[in-house]
């Protein structure tokens, strides 16, 4: 008997910087079906003008109340029958960017619709599969963490739950964005078999082995 796997991928990363006063980036993650049509009806709200869109919202907290009440809107329209058929509509996403007279943010809105902000105290958010690589997250990043630093670190996370997770793989797509420059500046895309992949991999490994084995022995004879 011969065996058939169709993997399929998807893009999570949607970036909207058409404009020269802002750029507003979104990362999804569960339900495809919420999420492509959360994107598709943003970009025709876009093309359409519409009343609130993307790109006349005044501040990035109301571009994530708006995103919010559009979630609310699909899972309203679509739970019925995703429900009758056990579909999990469960998702959430990542906005991040700026918009001229703030300064940069970054939010994580949940499938209700409602909001938590990054702040000093929670330098990072999360969305997806946490677990495996939030640990060099917890130990390497702070409000202060320099830009490109903040960008190996997550790109060493994502790496970790790779190796954890078989059901988490390339390609990898890496945004950074520097605060006033109002546009993307540094993008890659990382296929499984790139360079830069392998061998931050195998220096990540090389070096967790080597402080692994720096680490003192147990002391069998501490008394209990």
């Amino acid at each position: 008997m011969r065996g058939w796997i169709d993997v399929s991928t998807y893009p999570k990363l949607f970036k909207f910087s058409d404009q020269s006063d802002r750029v507003i980036c979104l990362c999804t993650a569960g339900s495809l079906s919420i999420s492509q049509a959360l994107v598709n009806v943003l970009q025709r709200d876009i093309k359409t003008e519409a009343t609130f869109n993307l790109y006349n919202l005044p501040s990035l907290y109301d571009v994530a109340r708006y995103i919010g009440d559009t979630i609310r809107q699909l899972q309203e329209r679509d739970r019925p029958w995703l429900e009758r058929d056990n579909i999990d509509f469960q998702c959430s996403f990542l906005l991040g960017g700026q918009i001229q007279g703030e300064e940069p943010g970054l939010y994580m809105i949940y499938r209700q619709g409602n909001f938590i902000h990054a702040c000093p105290e929670t330098p990072f958010l999360q969305i997806g599969e946490a677990k495996y690589g939030k640990p060099i997250l917890d130990r390497i990043l702070t409000f202060e963490t320099p830009i490109a630093v903040a960008a190996k670190c997550a790109l060493l996370s994502i790496d970790s739950t790779m190796k954890s997770n078989v059901s988490v793989g390339p390609p990898i797509n890496l945004m950074m964005y520097e605060q006033d420059s109002f546009e993307i500046g540094y993008e890659l895309r990382l296929e499984r078999s790139d360079p830069y992949l392998r061998e931050i991999r195998s220096a990540w490994e090389i070096s967790l082995n080597e402080a692994f084995n720096r680490m003192p022995d147990i002391d069998w004879r501490q008394a209990l």
